[in-house]
């Protein structure tokens, strides 16, 4: 088993590595919570001796571009600006190729019987832990790392993708209808990846490693590598504090918890669902059944995200913007749901059925007033962003809800006296949800092992 410490996050810190204060991060649309990344490492010392001097310097040089690459991207990704999208694409896609050429080389250290699983000390850095960063001696921790990161820069190519910009075909700028088809699957890709990592990574990573601790003993205020080494090889005993020190220090950070990984695959989710609700409204074939359909299996994702989220530390950073990102997205879906809902049932001939559609009409517009305070909140939170011009789904509810709401209520009002309209807003329809996570396994190792089974 592998031992693992945490930087504490504090002012006074500072090296390449140090998380940064972000005052801006540019146009949100995809809620990214910042990119995790790894920080140099000697892999030749750490295997010398232990693996063949090719193979060390190939799975050096794999690392090395990924760690150059991250730490450029995570300096500008969350700024992406419209006249430059296409080459945040593409930058994004060159990390994204890196880390999927990394992966195989990285799992013959985890390969069954390997003895090279603790042989290392990744580290890298945390965007919602309280500590600046974590490092681990466990080759798992790596290859979690690793697909955490691959899912988070689909997230940003997805963001980059849903910026309005300008085609220069006298229209303004806007989001295309292929530009919204695409997030789809790159939505279920990022998805798949944070699905692999719950299915195939976190099982092989002990339990006790696996559930963060937000909250470390006040005593506690660093480790120093000495005291990991010690832990590591089993050289020396240590003392009590000690021992419940390295206890914290080795859980995993908030980012990688399960829960964590659970909430942003069903964002990713949600957030795909969004995407197919503003193209079907777009769509003069889609019925108003559909319609509804897609809105009530938005608020369900949306709903998973909320149970799933762990406690996070909302003092400042990214934390507290996630959960003022997913209580936005949450209420805007019940916000859509409640009106194709309403809209509905008014086609009833009842007076019942026109009480319900009232007060889901109601609760729709209601709705959407908070929506809007939380996302003017998300958007203030430091690091602070900016809301594009609305387009699909948040548009057709911003254009439609305040008049057409209000005026089928009003109708309805004038047909039937107030004590006769249903007041509490009907339940939603229960859905059975559509999009699933795209399939996706750890790949096979790379040949690499083949030869070093070979020479062994």
């Amino acid at each position: 088993m592998g031992c693992g410490l945490s930087t504490p996050d504090n002012d006074g810190g500072g090296g390449e590595g140090a998380r940064r204060k972000q005052g801006s991060v540019g146009d949100v649309v995809v809620f990214v919570p910042g990119l995790r990344a790894p920080m140099g490492v000697d892999l030749s010392q750490a295997l010398a001796g232990r693996l063949d001097k090719s193979a060390v310097e190939r799975l050096s040089a794999l690392r090395a571009r990924v760690v150059d690459m991250a730490m450029q991207e995570s300096a500008v990704a969350l700024k992406p600006r419209r006249k430059t999208a296409a080459r945040h694409g593409s930058s994004t896609a060159n990390l994204l190729q890196a880390l999927e050429d990394y992966l195989p080389v990285l799992l013959g250290l985890v390969k069954e019987g390997s003895e090279l699983r603790h042989s290392v000390q990744f580290v890298w850095t945390n965007q919602e832990d309280k500590a600046e960063e974590t490092a681990m001696a466990d080759a798992w921790y790596e290859v979690l790392s690793v697909l955490h990161l691959m899912a988070m820069v689909c997230l940003l190519q997805a963001n980059s993708l849903l910026l309005p910009r300008a085609y220069g075909d006298g229209y303004g700028p806007r989001v295309s209808e292929e530009s919204r088809r695409a997030t789809v699957d790159v939505f279920l890709k990022a998805s798949g990846y944070l699905d692999c990592a719950i299915r195939q990574v976190l099982p092989q990573i002990p339990s006790e490693l696996r559930f963060s601790t937000l909250k470390p003993p006040h005593e506690i205020t660093s480790i120093s590598f000495s005291t990991f080494l010690k832990c590591h090889f089993k050289t020396s005993k240590l003392e009590t504090s000690t021992e419940t020190a390295l206890n914290f220090r080795r859980q995993l950070p908030v980012d990688l918890a399960e829960g964590n990984l659970k909430a942003l695959s069903m964002q990713a989710l949600g957030q795909g669902v969004d995407m197919q609700l503003g193209l079907a409204i777009d769509s003069p074939k889609a019925t108003l059944a559909v319609k509804r359909r897609l809105a009530c299996e938005m608020v369900k994702y949306w709903h998973q995200v909320q149970e799933s989220i762990p406690e996070l530390p909302v003092s400042e950073g990214w934390g507290k913007k996630h959960l003022l990102f997913v209580k936005w997205k949450y209420v805007e879906a019940k916000s859509a749901a409640y009106y194709f809902h309403g809209l509905i049932l008014d086609e009833g001939n009842s007076e019942k059925s026109h009480g319900m559609a009232i007060a889901a009409l109601e609760a729709s517009e209601e709705f959407l007033k908070e929506s809007k305070r939380a996302s003017a909140a998300f958007h203030a939170t430091p690091p602070t962003s900016r809301s594009p011009t609305p387009f699909g789904t948040a548009k057709y509810l911003f254009d439609k809800i305040p008049k057409e709401a209000s005026s089928k209520v009003r109708i309805n009002q004038d047909l039937y006296t107030p004590e006769r309209v249903i007041g509490a807003p009907p339940p939603l329809p229960d859905f059975s949800l559509a999009l699933t996570p795209e399939d996706y396994d750890l790949p096979p190792l790379d040949p690499l092992w083949n030869k070093e089974d070979g020479h062994q």
